[in-house]
């Protein structure tokens, strides 16, 4: 079904959204929550990522978990504790300040998420009200069953999900069936409290200092210091989310909402729930550049094994869990102001050709690590027999569109397959250089024009800011003249303000009224300027980009540059993966011109 038309029984949530730059985001790896600034989670599905969701007020549904001073006169902030998605809500009121810890608690279970909240009066005694309506299934399915229990803890069913809550023995049942209370908090203090969705019925005890204490433990060990990176701080928060991002399975989501609109009311809205092999691939390869850090390891596993179940038949996104995607369908939600209210994507049929040769390249930088065992190392080759097999057709390419032949995909297979072969150094290694030669021939023939330049496609001419990747990583050589003639191109037709766009969608608008400029290719922007020595200039889009984030350090796909608003999902993974490998080939232990 479309997006665009509401029924009229779908009614909206009491509270409007915010703009997507005012969101924070927690999450655990196998499922993720929004938080807004009236300390609402405003999304979270569970138990996974894809499931329905149990907090929909993102997209105008019901459920809510809502921590909040009580009085209405406060000014909100927050931060994140460096290196992890610990983050603390903050609100400066008329007679104080409170605060609110806020995480999901890690290691994870992927039956049973729980959400911890810790209120803190910081200056002056603190009072802050809560609310708390449990709805699985994207609102349909209110809490039954609720009780309290003889220690004061409450306990509540919601479809085929198990709820307690503890901290909260004061609370009173409210007349739509969720619960309200009124935390008192002296100066000084701290009040826990735990909330546990669970898919079976749980008696452990939810002790939230042990709790507390094993979530900062994982996030000190998961997520590296990042010294030698351009941007330490902010390189760890993008480390923090693809940590996040990334289930035990090893599959990343893409980003943890749905429905999210690029353009208001286009039609550009999707669910992107799931793992996209490229999206793993960038990850991958972005934490690579600065060590054989875990998430190296889990985007190895998860891509070698989607290779070695489908060959070259691939698909480019999958659930967390390896099983292919669903058809879309339409929410029974009111959507994201300017959005709609879809779930599922339909671009898990699709052959993206440049998947093949981001795998590629994510083998071979595991292999500088020494990272790559026997079955990836089969899977590689897996990869490499694809591009063989299938790098003559048209494909719909990274960015989804319509079946063509596509230069971008055929440089990063290039590209994937040289490095590869001096990597491997198996006897197909030199099979593999002589097809990355038939492929690079065959488009230069097709793709190039007689100064160097690399248009979009065989049959397009224009300038588009993704092939700036594969030419910044390797597929020419620094000093090749095409680099130079392409990302003056594309500098030329496809930046505005320091920020770069994918493609000129329409002749006729200007860049900024057709889509919002793509994160993802600034960043591509800055390593091509660092592949040619332009380190300066290199410095000045990354800094650029990197300025685009919202309140929280968080990235979407797009910006608005006009309005300085993100649009999109959020967060993006493939954003902060690309900041991640900008950060390290940029900082000062980076290698010059990129990792060769």
């Amino acid at each position: 079904m479309t997006s665009g038309t509401t029924p009229p029984s779908r009614t909206p949530a009491a509270d409007s959204p915010w703009v997507l730059r005012d969101y924070a985001f927690i999450a655990d790896g196998e499922r993720g929550a929004l938080v807004d600034p009236r300390g609402q989670i405003t999304w979270l599905c569970a138990p996974a990522w894809h499931s329905g969701a149990v907090f929909s007020g993102l997209l105008g549904g019901p459920g809510r978990y809502q921590i909040r001073p009580a009085d209405s006169w406060n000014v909100w902030g927050g931060y994140y504790e460096d290196g992890t998605l610990i983050h603390v809500s903050r609100w400066v009121t008329g007679d104080g300040i409170v605060s609110c810890r806020e995480a999901l608690a890690v290691p994870a279970d992927r039956g049973r998420v729980v959400l911890l909240r810790q209120v803190r009066a910081v200056r002056g005694d603190a009072c802050a009200d809560l609310g708390l309506d449990v709805r699985a299934e994207y609102g349909q399915r209110p809490m039954t069953d609720l009780r309290r229990d003889d220690d004061g803890g409450w306990r509540a069913r919601t479809g085929g999900l198990h709820v307690r809550l503890t901290g909260a023995g004061d609370a009173r049942p409210d007349r739509n069936g969720g619960l309200r209370a009124r935390l008192r908090v002296p100066e000084g203090g701290a009040h826990d409290l735990v909330l546990e969705i669970a898919t079976s019925p749980q008696d452990g005890p939810l002790d939230p200092r042990a709790l507390w204490s094993a979530t900062e433990r994982w996030w000190a060990d998961a997520v590296p210091g990042c010294s030698g990176s351009a941007a330490p701080r902010d390189t760890r928060m993008a480390y923090a989310v693809l940590n996040g991002l990334t289930s035990s399975t090893g599959g990343m989501v893409a980003a943890a909402t749905t429905s999210l609109p690029e353009r208001a009311d286009t039609g550009r809205d999707y669910d992107y729930r799931y793992a996209w092999v490229r999206d793993q691939c960038y990850a991958g390869i972005g934490v690579a550049a600065h060590g054989p850090h875990p998430l190296l390891d889990r985007a190895v596993d998860f891509v070698s094994e989607r290779l070695l179940a489908d060959g070259d038949r691939l698909r480019p996104a999958y659930t967390v869990d390896g099983e292919p995607l669903p058809g879309e369908w339409s929410l029974p939600l009111v959507g994201y102001p300017g959005g709609g209210e879809r779930a599922g994507n339909r671009a898990g049929h699709q052959f993206q050709l440049d998947v093949f040769g981001e795998a590629l390249q994510l083998f071979a930088a595991a292999a500088r690590h020494d990272a790559l065992d026997s079955r990836a190392a089969k899977a590689a080759a897996v990869a490499a027999d694809a591009v063989a097999a299938r790098w003559t057709e048209p494909d719909t390419g990274l960015w989804e569109l319509d079946k063509r032949w596509w230069t971008h995909s055929r440089l990063s297979c290039v590209l994937g397959l040289r490095e590869l072969a001096r990597e491997l150094g198996t006897p197909r290694a030199a099979d593999w250089s002589a097809l990355a030669d038939r492929v690079m021939a065959g488009t230069r023939s097709r793709c190039q024009r007689s100064d160097g330049f690399w248009q979009r496609a065989a049959d397009d001419p224009g300038a588009e800011a993704a092939l700036l990747l594969p030419l910044a990583r390797g597929a020419v050589p620094p000093t090749d003249r095409s680099l130079a003639v392409t990302r003056a191109e594309v500098a030329r037709h496809l930046s505005d303000d320091g920020y770069v766009y994918r493609f000129r969608q329409d002749a006729d608008r200007p860049l900024g009224d057709a889509e919002g400029a793509f994160l993802l290719c600034g960043y591509m922007m800055a390593l091509a300027a660092h592949a040619q020595g332009r380190d300066v200039e290199a410095a000045r889009w990354f800094e650029r980009t990197r300025s685009s984030c919202g309140t929280a350090g968080l990235f979407a796909e797009e910006f608005d540059v006009a309005q300085r608003q993100l649009r999109g999902n959020l967060p993006q993974g493939f954003v902060h993966a690309m900041l991640l490998e900008c950060s390290a080939r940029l900082g000062p232990s980076g290698l010059s011109g990129g990792e060769r």
